[in-house]
């Protein structure tokens, strides 16, 4: 896969972070990547824009309407509650006294439901809501239960992560250890031959000269 990273740090077993030098080898990486790195005004042009309108209802929207033009709200309309009487002209009119009526007979019966729904909410509103409260309670102590599974989850993880690397990072100090004294032993070896080498040509032609003379 093109740009693959391969990220192969040891958090549990690499050292290396607070050796001198570490963190300025890092800011020098950050600071190339940002002179490569060219900014735009706008780093979200390659997004489609986006249409906060299809979220408004039309009640949302006549409210922004008449926020951006700086007009008050309506005031609360209280006609509906009102039982007026027929006009001066329509006094002795039986038609206007009817619509009268019809219209206190409205109002009775909304009246009517009104208190008809405040008393059920005084006999079983108390009920219901300690009902809905003991629901969210539920909820809550399973999201609780959730959680807590989660974050032990995360932990085991975490701990087997903690193991592995501990006995891979045993495994690399033992590699490495064998790696360094492999090399001493192979520097010693090439010391050892240089001498033998030295030795054999002062048997063989006398003292090397000085521009052909092994190091030790």
């Amino acid at each position: 896969m093109a740009g693959e990273v391969v990220v192969d740090a040891l958090p549990y077993v690499d050292h290396e972070y607070d050796e001198p030098g570490v963190r300025e080898a890092a800011l020098e990486l950050v600071e190339e990547e940002t002179r490569r790195y060219r900014p735009t005004k706008n780093y979200l042009d390659y997004l489609p824009t986006s249409n906060y309108e299809m979220f408004e209802t039309p009640v949302m929207k006549n409210e922004f309407e008449r926020l951006s033009a700086r007009l008050p709200m309506d005031i609360l309309s209280m006609k509906r509650y009102e039982l007026p009487q027929p006009p001066a002209g329509k006094t002795t009119d039986v038609a206007a006294w009817q619509e009268c009526v019809q219209n206190s007979c409205a109002q009775l019966n909304h009246q009517a439901i009104r208190v008809a729904n405040l008393e059920m909410m005084a006999n079983y509103g108390t009920n219901s809501w300690k009902l809905y409260n003991s629901v969210l309670v539920n909820l809550v102590d399973k999201q609780q239960k959730h959680l807590q599974e989660v974050k032990k989850l995360i932990q085991e993880v975490n701990w087997s992560r903690k193991q592995d690397q501990t006995k891979a990072g045993e495994k690399l100090k033992e590699l490495e250890s064998s790696w360094v004294g492999l090399v001493s032993k192979n520097y010693e070896i090439e010391q050892a031959c240089a001498q033998l080498e030295k030795e054999l040509y002062e048997l063989q032609e006398g003292p090397l000269p000085k521009k052909m003379r092994f190091d030790t």
